[in-house]
């Protein structure tokens, strides 16, 4: 009787300890907190993920919630964010916690790094939590390891896994197509799936970007709400998907899309998924998108501190058709503009398939003799010479099948060997998982930098997804394609940055067919979409503008929509990195002093729109009018870009009121960005108002006029 007292006392002394040993993870940010418990059955669990927590003490009231990395086969009933299969057919997964470590990167970034292993099968994930204290950023990832002696097969594979219990969710998502990107709607999130994801291997974020927006409880505002910005740093096929269970209860998956990528892990491989950002926000989508802008500036966007160069470029005004004379020329245009850099696009290689339409040449990167009869090096010299940079368009993944190098190594493009080959815009894709091609890649631009050293700027496109699927260096691996490419593409890129380190480069594909901060990490831009009509941009930046800074932004003055002004178009474009592609020569005098104006205050307020905090005053999806305004960190100045679109007669116009000023200042208030001869209309203008008053009344900044625009400059006095 004594021996069972003694046992019944030790299990529930064993229990107690258990219990009272619970192992709390907190990865905290300033004003965020995501809280990770392990529970009786030595599993992790998310107990929390919103505002940070004021008490230690309170974590012991909170729920235990799900877990925090979910398997397949065992007893959840819906999505898991991990499938692998081992010998013998078996494929459950069950992880329990095995230890965790935290550490200071710096003084602002803390690392937390969480071991799950599988005490019957030969697995274990590593959880990455990487904290950005001022920014209010976390950076996640998972590392999959096989630990035994036979391989295993990855299925499923997910960057993250997030969990929510709220009364409501509200999911707002990108979508468009060529010329209609970054299209913002929100819609309920009810029981059910809701899965955002890609095929397309290349030109991944072609119909869908990889970042979503998701409303807590009630739809955010801009100053309102609580609010989850995700997204994932990969430049390739992604899945998001949002599962709501028949408890009210929502899970977020975020990684790599699973399509037809089955990944073999053999003795003690590891995968590592890419790295799933987010930032939560109590204060609406405003403040998390300033959260966003920082963090990538400082941390991940390459050269996020240094400035950026205003352009022009010559594809509107030669589009194939061109000489050395005519872009010589269009440098000396750009000269007159203030500008920084000559960007020569497609259409300057390929000699025994010169490349003068798109069928043609991709893949054979010498200058075509018969336009540029002294190579590249001569443009180099002929922009230096007039005192600006000089930057090439370049397609190096990309392969036509009228071209030397196809006719060469058709081993060297994914293709189905045994089928008729499916051309999009008449070309293939270059088969990166090959080492050869990336070294053929990376040849590209080293063979241009070593030719043309002084070469500052390379354009960067990509205009094909993925077809024709089929590797001919993978072999009986084909699920391991789409992975693989990305990697290999990022093998590439890192061979650049390593050996040209000051080289700037803009992400480009057909449009904004690829953008996510890993890529970002290589390049300091990306173009936004190839549609520049002005009134179609103010959708298409401020959809961007969530997530990305605005220095990383391209935006080009060109001759789509004339009903628009110079004015007008330049106006917005200055919103973001300021370029030009327009047939300079077609301007008047007046036009084309009032663009040297605008390049001179846009260099002069580079400080202030591209390092700045941004506040979007007026959606253009509310009605016939935006604004944006930009404030420098020491709010010592700003900027507001306002644009009348298509306003009707009768509306009635109100202030607008600023934002993030210091209510204790003055501040000038003065219009700039202004026509020859034209006087401004701003009501106010010259005076000095307090910045209490701005953010409180505001300033007339619209009008009833079709297609104006105004820029106004604040100063603090």
């Amino acid at each position: 009787m004594k021996n069972r007292i003694y046992s019944l006392l030790f299990i529930l002394c064993a229990i107690s300890f258990s219990v009272s040993a619970q192992t709390v993870i907190r990865v905290s940010t300033n004003n965020t907190d995501l809280i990770l418990r392990t529970g009786n059955d030595g599993r992790l669990y998310q107990s929390y993920l919103g505002e940070r927590l004021l008490s230690e003490h309170d974590i012991a009231h909170l729920p235990l919630g799900r877990e925090v990395y979910l398997t397949h086969g065992m007893e959840d009933y819906f999505e898991p964010a991990i499938e692998a299969h081992f010998e013998g057919g078996k494929s459950s997964v069950v992880l329990a916690y095995v230890s965790h470590t935290q550490s200071a990167v710096s003084d602002n970034v803390e690392e937390t790094t969480v071991l799950l292993r599988d005490a019957l099968r030969t697995i274990s994930v590593e959880l990455h939590y990487v904290a950005y204290k001022d920014e209010d950023v976390v950076r996640m990832h998972a590392e999959i390891t096989n630990e035994g002696k036979k391989p295993l097969q990855l299925v499923r594979y997910a960057s993250s896994m997030l969990h929510f219990k709220e009364k409501a969710y509200f999911l707002t998502e990108y979508s468009g197509d060529w010329g209609e990107e970054a299209t913002m709607s929100t819609t309920p999130l009810t029981f059910g799936k809701k899965v955002l994801d890609t095929k397309l291997g290349t030109r991944a974020s072609f119909f869908t970007t990889s970042q979503f927006i998701l409303s807590l409880g009630e739809e955010a505002t801009e100053h309102t709400g609580r609010v989850l910005f995700g997204t994932l740093a990969w430049t390739g096929n992604f899945r998001f998907t949002f599962e709501v269970d028949q408890e009210g209860g929502l899970r977020v998956i975020s990684g790599i899309n699973p399509y037809f990528s089955e990944y073999e892990l053999k003795k003690g491989e590891r995968f590592v998924t890419p790295d799933f950002i987010y930032t939560f926000s109590s204060e609406g989508m405003g403040t998390a998108s300033r959260h966003l802008h920082r963090w990538a500036r400082k941390y991940q966007l390459h050269q996020g501190d240094e400035g950026r160069y205003t352009l022009l470029n010559n594809w509107e005004a030669t589009y194939f058709n061109f000489d050395e004379e005519k872009l010589e020329h269009l440098m000396s245009n750009a000269a007159d503009l203030g500008l920084d850099l000559f960007l020569l696009d497609d259409g300057w290689f390929g000699n025994k398939y010169p490349r003068s339409s798109d069928n043609a040449g991709l893949g054979d990167w010498q200058a075509t003799k018969d336009k540029l009869p002294g190579g590249v090096k001569h443009l180099t010299e002929a922009a230096k010479e007039r005192g600006i940079r000089f930057g090439i368009w370049i397609e190096p993944e990309m392969v036509n099948p009228k071209s030397e190098l196809y006719e060469k190594h058709p081993d060297w493009v994914i293709h189905q060997p045994d089928r008729e080959e499916y051309y999009f815009r008449n070309q293939l894709v270059l088969d990166l998982c090959n080492p050869a091609v990336q070294d053929y890649v990376f040849s590209i631009v080293d063979g241009l930098m070593t030719e043309c050293p002084e070469i500052a700027f390379f354009k960067w496109d990509c205009n094909s997804p993925i077809t024709n699927i089929w590797s001919p260096y993978l072999k009986e691996k084909q699920t391991h394609l789409y992975v693989d490419y990305v990697r290999g593409l990022y093998k590439v890129l890192e061979r650049v940055r390593a050996k040209y380190p000051d080289l700037r480069m803009m992400l480009c594909s057909g449009g904004s067919g690829r953008i996510d901060y890993k890529a970002l990490s290589y390049f300091t831009e990306f173009w936004a979409s190839d549609n520049t009509d002005p009134v179609a941009r103010l959708f298409i930046q401020y959809g961007y503008s969530f997530f990305y800074p605005l220095k990383a932004t391209c935006a080009h003055v060109t001759s789509w929509n004339r009903t628009a002004s110079v004015k007008f178009r330049t106006d917005v474009a200055m919103m973001g990195k300021l370029g030009f592609d327009i047939r300079t020569d077609e301007m008047t005098d007046a036009e084309r002093e009032y663009c040297r104006e605008a390049v001179s205050n846009s260099k002069r307020l580079a400080s202030v729109i591209w390092d700045g905090d941004m506040y979007r005053l007026v959606s253009p999806y509310e009605g016939n009018h935006a604004a944006t305004q930009f404030c420098a960190e020491d709010k010592k100045h700003a900027v507001v870009f306002a644009f009348d679109i298509h306003p009707s007669h009768s509306e009635r116009l109100h202030a607008v009121k600023l934002e993030g000023l210091d209510p204790q200042a003055n501040y000038k208030v003065e219009e700039i960005n202004l026509m020859p001869g034209q006087r401004s209309r701003l009501r106010g203008n010259g005076d000095t108002f307090s910045g209490d008053f701005l953010m409180k009344v505001g300033l007339n900044l619209f009008s009833e006029r079709d297609l104006q625009s105004r820029v106004i400059e604040l100063t603090e006095q």
